[in-house]
């Protein structure tokens, strides 16, 4: 009989598997939604603060750009790579703890920052720390849940990206206005030392395999280039990872400019843009994550096409109520348009997480995922606010204000060419699925 994390240990017959009951399952992936939503927080808290740091320090969009992006993905996606080799090999859940701690202590570290160097250097910190959060995290939460279950999971996890940003709009904007954007960074950055303490002594790392009924792979050498040829050669993990990061280059880069479109074109201060976002983001795109998790699970016990497929469609709607969002002059009509946009835009991340961990062998899942999120974050996150940015500064002489606007509005037509992408993953996936070795 398959061993599942419900059944009897079986090939499983150490105490550490025997303590994975369905409660502690539930334990963990809460506290790595804890560590998710912290890493998010303190990556994202720039958006809040670009018009103060503006101010302060003088610096322009293309620079704001670059600490919003390329500062923090680079050494992000890149040490992802090393990392997730490491997690393969060893204890996954100290690497989470340790970059948390890291992490944390990096972003407090920011709000010292004294011009723009020293602020891209303590980024790139934060970026260093975060590098080990997120594929030792997907590969744990693989060995957690069985495949029926995973993009549940890890829709799940993801509400980390909406929890995250909404404390970071709510707290950020409320803290800048009242005691300066350095002491935002202090407020959300050290609280995550006690996640990292959680995370290193109350959880467990199970063992590999687990959930999906096979024993544990034999460790051996980690084949990098091998790891890239087979998401690469896999159809549908190729047309997920190209539709995924086109979808990151527009999430991050608007997560990062739209509290400073709705400052500059709709008046608002850094308060009331939290008080606004903050909500929509967490609890309208948390929901959304967590719908299109449930119904991707659901839709594909019929056919698992839906897995792609329910991501393509909600992205494809999303697109006009973009474009309204970033047209209406009306504050309040272009909230309401932008909540639609978020709550679908927010579908893909679990069903994609998951779809990229049921394609790869079980010994290369954290590199799996760090290889997606190489790419996901060095092009998405790494360019997306940049070329925003950048867009938005070349079209200054004759936009003025409205520039920002135009680069916002271009940017969301990226989604388009995302959703082509996940329809072509859906008639791949069950052929790839048949035919993936453990």
């Amino acid at each position: 009989m398959a061993q599942t994390p419900d059944s009897p240990p079986g090939a499983f017959d150490d105490d550490v598997a025997r303590r994975i009951t369905p409660a502690y399952r539930r334990y963990a992936l809460i506290v790595l939604v804890a560590a998710y939503t912290s890493s998010h927080v303190d990556r994202n808290i720039v958006g809040i603060l670009i018009e103060p740091l503006k101010a302060d320090l003088g610096l322009s969009d293309t620079q704001l750009g670059f600490l919003s992006g390329i500062a923090f993905a680079l050494f992000y996606a890149t040490l992802g790579i090393p990392i997730a080799i490491w997690a393969d090999r060893s204890n996954r859940r100290n690497i989470i703890a340790w970059s948390v701690a890291i992490w944390s202590a990096m972003t407090a570290v920011c709000g010292l920052a004294q011009n723009f160097w020293q602020l891209a250097l303590a980024r790139i910190g934060v970026g260093i720390g975060e590098a080990g959060s997120s594929p030792p995290s997907h590969s744990m939460l693989s060995d957690l849940y069985p495949k029926e279950q995973r993009s549940s999971a890890m829709s799940i996890y993801a509400l980390g990206v909406y929890f995250g940003i909404m404390i970071g709009f709510l707290v950020g904007g409320f803290v800048a206005d009242q005691w300066g954007w350095r002491a935002a960074f202090f407020v959300v950055g050290l609280p995550g030392l006690l996640i990292a303490l959680l995370v290193r002594f109350t959880m467990i790392e199970p063992p590999r395999g687990f959930a999906d009924g096979v024993p544990p792979p034999p460790r051996g050498k980690v084949d990098i280039k091998k790891g890239f040829a087979v998401l690469w050669r896999v159809r549908t993990s190729r047309h997920v990872v190209v539709g995924v990061t086109l979808t990151a280059l527009v999430g991050y880069g608007t997560i990062v400019w739209n509290p400073a479109f709705l400052i500059r074109n709709h008046g608002l201060t850094a308060t009331q843009v939290g008080l606004f976002l903050g909500p929509v983001m967490g609890i309208i795109g948390g929901l959304g994550a967590f719908v299109g998790g449930m119904l991707a699970d659901k839709l594909a016990a019929r056919d698992m096409a839906w897995n792609a497929w329910i991501v393509g469609l909600a992205k494809f709607i999303a697109v006009p109520f973009v474009i309204a969002f970033y047209m209406i002059d009306n504050t309040f009509w272009a909230l309401v348009a932008y909540c639609p946009a978020v709550f679908l835009g927010a579908f893909y991340l679990g069903p994609s997480f998951a779809m990229i961990q049921s394609l790869t062998p079980l010994r290369n899942r954290a590199l799996a995922s760090a290889i997606m999120l190489l790419v996901l974050n060095l092009f998405g996150l790494g360019f997306g606010p940049q070329l925003i940015g950048i867009v938005s500064d070349l079209m200054r002489d004759f936009a003025g204000i409205e520039s920002l606007r135009y680069a916002l509005i271009g940017a969301a037509f990226a989604n388009l060419w995302a959703c082509w992408h996940y329809f072509l993953a859906g008639k791949t996936i069950r052929y790839d699925l048949d035919h993936i070795e453990h």
